[in-house]
């Protein structure tokens, strides 16, 4: 369940009456995640390996709804879920204990739910993924309505907003929606929530294809953002160095930004001209699962709130940072808790740079005054404990 602090809405001030219900949607495969911890070395094949930690939450797409969620956006996610246990547990997980509206999801009968175990050693993780499709969608989705389903394609590496071709045509109307782009293939409900006024942010994955073709992107003409990694923006450009590849893909989209790893995240304004780059927060990692998912929710945040373009990269990166330390990729999701509480602690430590500190000085205007104390427990990263 999510610790959020109550009260805290960073688009308040923008809110008017005609504005649509949904700040975010967006669509995907839900996974149930296995996550083991605390793991020494790879597993070697032929022994038997213990961790120190283990994790269960919902996961894939659920990481970066949930990320949304506890930063106070309305968020509305279209997936399909399982009618088995472990399907029960994601809605109740997503719907109950973070407040995501799940009005446009639906639960398939005679379908399990997709399961990803993930192992986490040398600041990496290994992941095996387990799913079958669902059934093409027939009916308007529901909580538990037979016959109703939707079509996910196969996930690579827990994709996070994985576009159902058939499902949904007609999304909600939202200020933002998020996609992952697929080279080769356009998803009707991407060019249709844009055309209803919803901003899109879009990440990609590895081209299997070898093409790296923006032009095989067809969606990306809808986008405000596109947010890629170092090596996928490069291979999209054709250049040898980020920061020239965020230039050149801001002719093709308003807001380019690529993530750069240890060394943060470089983005660049295509109508102003204007480009920011933000350092990475150095923590030690205890599960990198879903970090990406928080970036972009982090962006994506401080983009509705109309925030300058290096706040939102700090923000993003902040948010990222801390997702790592926790458990599993949904459940280490910081709330605006957290982030009040980190605040408030790194400002007493010693030796701490004050060009840095100064970089986070915009989280003064939206914090509570006072906070919990550093470290909180944001969730109990497991299944199956009954009331």
């Amino acid at each position: 369940m999510s610790t959020d602090t109550p009260g805290i809405d960073p688009l308040l001030a923008l809110r008017a009456p005609q504005d649509p219900a949904c700040d975010v949607f967006l669509t995907g495969t839900v996974f149930l995640d296995i996550i083991f911890t605390g793991l020494d070395s790879a597993p070697v094949r032929g022994t038997e390996s213990w961790a120190r930690g283990m994790g269960s939450s919902p996961g894939g797409v659920a990481n970066m709804a949930t990320a949304l969620a506890r930063l106070g956006l309305h968020t509305s996610l279209a997936a399909a879920f399982g009618d088995d246990h472990y399907g029960e547990y994601c809605w109740d997980a997503l719907e109950q204990g973070e407040g995501i509206d799940l009005s446009m999801s639906h639960t398939v009968p005679g379908w399990h739910s997709p399961v990803t175990v993930s192992m986490a050693y040398e600041g990496e993780r290994t992941m095996v993924s387990h799913g079958h499709e669902a059934p093409a969608p027939s009916a308007v989705p529901g909580r538990a309505a037979p016959g109703k389903a939707a079509t996910d394609r196969a996930a690579t590496d827990q994709a996070t907003t994985a576009p159902d071709p058939a499902f949904p045509q007609c999304p909600p109307r939202a200020r933002a929606a998020i996609a992952s782009l697929v080279p080769g293939r356009s998803e009707p409900w991407v060019a249709t929530a844009a055309r209803h006024g919803a901003l899109i942010f879009a990440d990609v994955g590895w081209d299997e294809t070898g093409r790296w073709d923006l032009d095989a992107l067809p969606d990306l003409a809808h986008c405000e953002a596109f947010l890629p990694n170092a090596q996928e923006a490069m291979r999209y450009t054709r250049t040898d160095c980020p920061r020239a590849a965020a230039h050149a893909l801001a002719e093709r989209v308003p807001l380019a930004v690529v993530t750069l790893g240890a060394e943060g995240a470089y983005a660049v304004d295509g109508r102003t001209g204007a480009a920011a780059q933000v350092p990475a927060i150095e923590v030690e990692a205890l599960d990198p699962t879903g970090a990406g998912d928080v970036f972009v929710a982090g962006f994506v945040t401080g983009t509705l709130a109309d925030w300058p373009l290096a706040d939102r990269l700090a923000f993003a990166g902040l948010t990222a940072a801390l997702s790592v330390q926790e458990f599993g990729g949904s459940l280490s999701a910081p709330g605006w808790a957290e982030i009040a509480a980190w605040w408030q602690r790194i400002r007493t430590l010693d030796d701490q740079d004050p060009t840095a500190l100064e970089r986070y000085a915009f989280l003064e205007e939206l914090l509570p005054t006072t906070a919990r104390a550093w470290p909180l427990r944001r969730a109990v990263p497991t299944i199956g404990f009954r009331q």
